[in-house]
């Protein structure tokens, strides 16, 4: 068995003078030289996902109720190489936390239940469901009503996790049908441009188990309404179609675990268990499993951490030392969609966080590829404006600039879709979006002064065009409005929260530490670092140092590499008054590289419906960012 472990404690840092600048240069050697080896010989990074216990129970439970369905056998390896990591990755205290270093947490400890039952391996594993009946009692009840309450009140108005959990109970006869949750599968008949007017409990990218586990819970405890129950009938084929046409043809819906084996297990259950969609999700559930008999939450975030890695090195001026360069910015390019998607019917022009199929453009990864593509024009000419990758680049702006929300701000994916979590504006989205706004306007702004762009006839039609398109919609405008969201959000400590990270050791499992250093970083971009906005966040970061001078989620959490780098990196251009904060953390960072700190992940990432995970080129890419702007900034570059 494995204790629940949390974020890196280190001691209380020893440094009292100022980091020399050969340990600075040492320490980010070392995390330049590990990011480099981390690099694929195609020239990108594509990372490594930490094992997951929730996405191991769901793969269970859907290749278990599969082979219950259709008398194969095919699967029996698969499932005991989960139960047995499961076992061997329970907490101390009974139940299981996302990942291996999380805390023990109800949605997780629910479905490992619950995939022992569905695996037929209450008898073998008795000791296991014994102890995690016991972590359920103390914190949560013990009859199925008082646990299924506890799992509605984690999520609240969003049923995007809690009814796939619910249903992951009741189809292994631990929870009851009756607490399962209806969902309006029969909405997603409609056109896609009505979803945001028809208020769904479940976020836009939930669309797959909106249609599934709905399907699922209607056949299992059909609604007493007549009227309802023909409607759903009905809506039976017409949703399955959906289902299948937004099915990417990896089989994975957002390349997640979990969401592929919900809409796999409800499938299943409801006689569709040879269902051209069933048989292609199992196929990647199959294709995903990992030697040890684990699962991730998703595939790979290589679009995100290769665009990270990208813009931590241009940051340290290293870029361009680099070898296949070229290469790196076709394939960023490449990944960019040009057709309107599938799934959330979002326009051409975006990115994803991975370039596998089932991803999903969105309003992070798109910034990022932005200011990593950035990097490849340094200056906008009237010559270069016909080359085919700039017209791309001024898509993937005139696209973030369309997703922006009415109150300012940008969402994840769908604008205007409601206030759920990830389809509501988010600080770190729109900071990040601001920043390639303010990089890409200072490289368009010569075109404006330029002679020679005035000679329409060296570019193509469709080059003017989109010029056109992107100049009748003034940046400048988008980024004062983007602001004016940034400063509503800003909380009265002068802290920001953002959407896509967390900290389990926070009371509210937030993460303030990242989201202010998140939003820092486009008020330092736009020059703004004096504003009184700005001034209180980074007099919220220095107070909420740690003593060791590292930085957690707030004060009192534990000091992580990754937290205490996005601090340090933003304190780097924060004024004389932040410099004793900056070098307790630079200390606090040299250190832990000195000690390998950087090979243990911390899990701060947030995935959909608050599911933690920790992606190893974390701690490489935010210490290169850090202390490779460090450098800069002592070499007066």
């Amino acid at each position: 068995m494995r204790t629940a472990q949390g974020a890196h404690t280190f001691r209380t840092n020893p440094y009292s003078m100022q980091p020399s600048r050969d340990a600075i240069d040492r320490a980010y050697r070392v995390a330049r030289d590990a990011l480099l080896a981390e690099r694929h010989a195609d020239g990108h990074w594509v990372g490594e996902l930490s094992a997951s216990a929730l996405s191991t129970a769901t793969a269970i439970g859907a290749l278990s109720l599969v082979q219950k369905h259709t008398s194969s056998t095919n699967h029996v390896d698969l499932i005991a190489g989960g139960l047995a990591w499961l076992r061997q990755h329970q907490n101390t205290d009974g139940g299981w936390g996302d990942t291996v270093k999380s805390l023990s947490n109800i949605s997780t400890t629910m479905l490992c239940r619950a995939a022992i039952h569905l695996a037929g391996a209450a008898t073998t594993h008795a000791d296991c469901l014994a102890r995690a009946e016991g972590w359920l009692a103390e914190h949560h009840g013990r009859t199925p009503e008082e646990l299924a309450e506890a799992v509605r009140k984690r999520y609240g108005k969003d049923r995007t996790f809690s009814v796939p959990i619910l249903t992951m109970g009741a189809l292994a006869g631990i929870v009851s049908w009756r607490e399962v949750p209806y969902l309006p599968f029969e909405l997603a008949c409609f056109p896609q441009s009505w979803f945001r007017f028809l208020r769904l409990h479940v976020v836009s990218y939930a669309l797959p188990a909106l249609i599934a586990i709905g399907q699922a819970v209607h056949h299992h405890r059909p609604p007493w309404n007549p009227v309802t129950r023909l409607i759903r009938w009905l809506a039976r084929r017409r949703s399955l179609r959906v289902l299948q046409e937004i099915q990417p043809t990896s089989g994975g819906y957002l390349e997640a675990t979990p969401l592929t084996s919900f809409v796999t297990m409800s499938l299943a259950s409801i006689g569709h268990a040879e269902h051209s969609v069933t048989r292609l999700a199992v196929e990647f559930l199959v294709r995903s499993a990992r030697g040890d008999g684990s699962w991730a939450i998703d595939t790979n975030l290589a679009t995100w951490v290769t665009t990270l890695a990208v813009n931590a090195l241009a940051t340290a001026g290293e870029l361009q030392q680099l070898d296949k360069l070229p290469e790196l910015q076709a394939s960023l390019l490449r990944q960019q969609y040009k057709e309107r998607h599938p799934y959330t019917g979002a326009n051409p022009g975006g990115w994803a966080w991975t370039d596998l199929p089932g991803g999903v453009p969105d309003a992070d990864d798109t910034p990022g590829a932005l200011l990593a593509l950035a990097q490849w024009c340094p200056v906008v000419t009237a010559q270069n404006v016909t080359d085919p990758a700039f017209r791309q680049m001024l898509h993937g702006l005139q696209w973030l600039l369309d997703l922006r929300n009415r109150d300012g701000g940008w969402p994840t994916f769908c604008r205007g879709w409601g206030r759920l979590p990830f389809d509501r504006s988010g600080s770190d989205l729109t900071a990040h979006a601001l920043r390639a706004f303010r990089t890409w306007q200072e490289r368009l702004l010569p075109l404006n002064t330029s002679p020679e762009f005035g000679k329409w006839d060296a570019m193509d039609d469709t080059a003017v065009d989109y010029w056109h398109g992107f100049a009748a919609m003034p940046l400048a405008w988008a980024v004062e409005s983007g602001l004016t969201f940034l400063s509503r959000q800003q909380r009265p400590d002068g802290s920001w929260v953002p959407l896509w990270f967390g900290n389990q050791h926070h009371p509210e499992e937030e993460n303030p530490t990242y989201g202010t250093a998140r939003v820092l970083a486009a008020y330092r971009d736009l020059d703004m670092m004096n504003s009184e906005a700005a001034r209180r966040g980074v007099q919220w970061l220095m107070t909420n140092q740690n003593p060791d001078g590292g930085w957690g989620g707030g004060l009192g959490t534990p000091s992580s590499v990754e937290e205490t780098a996005l601090a340090v990196e933003i304190l780097v251009d924060a004024g004389p008054e932040a410099h004793e904060a900056l070098r307790k953390g630079m200390a606090w960072l040299i250190e832990q590289v000195d000690a390998g700190g950087l090979g243990n992940a911390t899990p701060i990432g947030f995935y959909f419906a608050k599911l933690w995970y920790f992606e190893k080129l974390y701690p490489l890419i935010f210490t290169v960012a850090a202390l490779g702007r460090v450098r800069a900034k002592q070499s007066g570059t």
